[in-house]
Parts: C-alpha cells; structure tokens; sequence
C-alpha cells in the first residue's frame, strides 16, 4: 500500500513539473515580439539625427554627451566607424559597445 502511494505521489510531482516547465518550450510572447520591435525602432543615424533623437535612442546618452556628438559631427564631418564615435567627450569604448545595434553610420 504504501509503494502505491509513493509511486502515485512520484506521477504526481512528474505531472506537475512538466506543466510547470511548458512556458519555457513556448514560443515567443507578444510582449517579446514587443521589444524586438522596440529595440529596432530605436535605431538611429548618428550621422543626420538631432541630439534629442540621439539621446532618446542611445543606452547611457544624455543630452549633454548627444549634443557632444552633434557638434562634433559638424566640426569633423560624418562618423565612419562606431570607434570614430569614441573621440566624442562622454562617449567611450563601453557606450559603443552598448549601443552597437541601435547606431546606423549611413
């Protein structure tokens, strides 16, 4: 009587477990779709956007550093790189490196 027992609890928790582990095999919610959608709408041209767009777009970019990158860009003309973004004061390796998927060169 007591094996029964056992062996019914162990279904149980087995029953249970799996149930429990679906939402990991499920497929992608719409609030994931969401942010895929966000992240790539937050794209932005550093090399024709204002310093509002600019700091609205980038991780760790307030106004002052944007307004940085504008001004630098209309003394030293357009960025080629994303390193070149780094000769900006207030934008290092790390900014970059951070922001690499939202910045767009052309």
């Amino acid at each position: 009587m007591l094996k029964k027992g056992i062996k019914s609890l162990l279904i149980s928790a087995t029953v249970i477990a799996l149930c429990g582990s679906a939402t990991v095999f499920a497929a992608p919610t719409d609030h994931s779709r969401a942010l895929a959608a966000e992240q790539v709408q937050q794209q932005v041209n550093v090399n024709s956007a204002s310093a509002s767009e600019i700091a609205a777009s980038l991780k760790g970019v307030g106004s002052k550093t944007a307004k940085a990158i504008v001004a630098y860009r209309d003394a030293n003309g357009a960025f080629q790189s994303l390193d070149a973004l780094t000769m900006v004061k207030g934008v290092g390796p790390q900014t970059v490196k951070k922001n690499k998927q939202r910045i767009v060169l052309e």
